[in-house]
């Protein structure tokens, strides 16, 4: 008995590392370099993309996903404050495959989305960022770094994004207060 609770001793300290090392990890995670299209066909390398040394957005997101929409519709109410705040970008990433992606544009449009929208229809850069399903979100300091992922929404998760902004945005600002 006394080797049982031993052994489970041991397996909780490592299970305990791994985490902490996968939270480590995470830290220092990046953009992949690879390609993705805008909604122009324009080309892209998520690793080479920048805003300044200020945070970036990714949502990963589809027009067959309606929490999605109402995530992206719920930061898009908020997104001019956030711009004036913290001077963030957001990169909204359509994952809508082949059957659905002429989709995107229209309902861009008709929702007034001034984020840039890219284009993952094969999901190569869904799978390289470990998504499984939208909508899922990265917050990115002004390195490039992800500091923050959620996945799912539910109301008000705009505001814990917001949070999360604001909170990089001030450790930013302590770091260089010339920021």
């Amino acid at each position: 008995m006394k080797k049982l609770g031993i052994t489970l001793s041991i397996i909780a300290f490592s299970l305990q590392l791994t985490a902490q090392e996968t939270v480590l990890e995470k830290r220092d995670k990046t953009l992949p370099d690879m390609t993705v299209v805008d909604m122009d066909g324009n080309t892209i390398n998520p690793s080479k993309v920048t805003n300044d040394g200020k945070p970036i957005i990714v949502n990963f997101w589809a027009t067959w996903c309606a929490p999605c929409k109402r995530e992206l519709s719920a930061i898009n109410d908020l997104y001019q404050d956030w711009v004036d705040e913290s001077g963030v970008k957001i990169i909204a990433v359509s994952i809508d495959d082949e059957r659905t992606k002429s989709r995107v544009k229209p309902f861009v449009d008709g929702e007034g989305w001034e984020y840039d929208i890219w284009m993952d229809p094969n999901w190569d850069f869904k799978r390289a960022m470990g998504v499984n399903n939208p909508p899922f979100t990265f917050l990115l300091d002004g390195n490039g770094k992800i500091v923050y992922e959620h996945n799912n929404y539910s109301p008000g998760d705009e505001n814990i994004l917001h949070a999360k902004l604001l909170e990089l945005v001030n450790e930013a600002k302590k770091e260089d207060p010339k920021k």
